[in-house]
């Protein structure tokens, strides 16, 4: 089975995201067929900001690390780290040299802009051809700009659609219906179960920065476990992005 066989409408692939080579070992060791990488906890371990574009040379080291886990790997390369398609396609050519299984690529700018719906286009056709794939995300929803439809229906040229910040069912279940591509959507604490977004016609679940809060949380609660204090909330996406270099 490949990485694109797994993606099954109504049996939704739930892609863990990784963020050092000890996440991604213990997730596979799990038995999850596939893992991915997220941005904001490359970023984090190296004390880069998250969506700028500063993890280039990360993002690589890190998918090189992991090629022989004995999982398929989606690396998250943000933007593609890069406006030029040419770039884009050398990075994903090399991505694929070491046997990753796919990519996102994401239309959200740093400055809460979208990228021009024409240029990331062009983006999704110059990350095609290298036998990855190519999972176009927009960043409508998760920074309230921009039409939703308007650009799943133009990213059809990719693998699979990613509408991270989706949590209405009936939304979701329309964003199903209107692309013949694999939906991808984030799995959101407190939002719709796995049960319920299969219902809907989901076909992957991220968890992107989720695990890595996650853990932030966990280590927190161990040492003030140590002091008697309670064990600490969740941190947000926003709060974590918040002690990060700018």
């Amino acid at each position: 089975m490949n990485f694109h066989d797994l993606h099954r409408p109504g049996d939704p692939l739930l892609l863990p995201n990784a963020w050092d080579y000890g996440s991604a070992a213990f997730l596979a060791g799990q038995g999850f067929p596939a893992i991915a990488t997220t941005s904001l906890g490359v970023a984090a371990v190296y004390g880069k900001p998250d969506a700028a574009g500063a993890t280039r040379a990360e993002t690589i080291e890190l998918a090189e690390s992991l090629k022989d886990l004995g999982v398929m790997l989606s690396v998250d390369v943000e933007g593609g780290f890069s406006d030029d398609p040419a770039e884009v396609s050398d990075l994903v050519a090399g991505l694929s040299a070491l046997g990753v299984a796919g990519v996102n690529l994401e239309d959200g700018r740093p400055d809460g802009t979208l990228r021009p719906i024409e240029l990331h286009q062009r983006i999704i056709e110059a990350a095609k051809g290298h036998g990855v794939f190519v999972n176009a995300r927009t960043d409508t929803c998760w920074l309230k700009t921009g039409d939703t439809r308007e650009r799943v229906r133009a990213y059809g040229h990719a693998d699979g659609i990613f509408v991270p910040g989706l949590s209405d069912l009936d939304e979701i279940a329309e964003l199903a219906a209107l692309t013949p591509l694999p939906l991808n959507v984030l799995y959101q604490p407190g939002g719709p179960t796995l049960a319920l977004l299969a219902a809907a016609g989901v076909a992957r679940v991220s968890t992107g920065s989720l695990l890595y809060r996650a853990a932030l949380r966990g280590a927190l609660a161990a040492v003030l476990e140590i002091q008697g204090k309670p064990t600490p909330r969740l941190p947000t996406y926003q709060e974590t992005v918040a002690r990060l270099p700018r």
